[in-house]
């Protein structure tokens, strides 16, 4: 019945925005609070972070961009976010 419902949204989601990336993925299907980073990184192995997040980074040190997007996801786990730059657990 839940999957059923959740491919209806997608369904519903992919047909309003013409296809576009605003689709329901997984990561907003499933969205769960995990523990600490070593948790969180085992599924998503560069960090999550919400849309338009940017990785703050000091020096010439260069940011992580290839975390997972997914404000869903992101907000369940805020709490993993140290420098609160909208990416938890980012990880090269």
């Amino acid at each position: 019945m839940v999957s059923t419902l959740l491919r209806g949204a997608l369904a519903l989601t992919l047909a309003i925005g013409g296809g576009a990336a605003v689709a329901v993925g997984p990561a907003e299907a499933a969205a769960k609070k995990y523990k600490n980073c070593t948790a969180l990184n085992k599924t998503y192995k560069h960090g999550v972070g919400k849309k338009g997040a940017k990785d703050k980074v000091r020096g010439s040190t260069k940011p992580v961009a290839n975390f997972t997007v997914s404000t869903t996801v992101y907000n369940k786990n805020t709490h993993l976010d140290r420098d609160k730059d909208g990416v938890a657990c980012e990880k090269r």
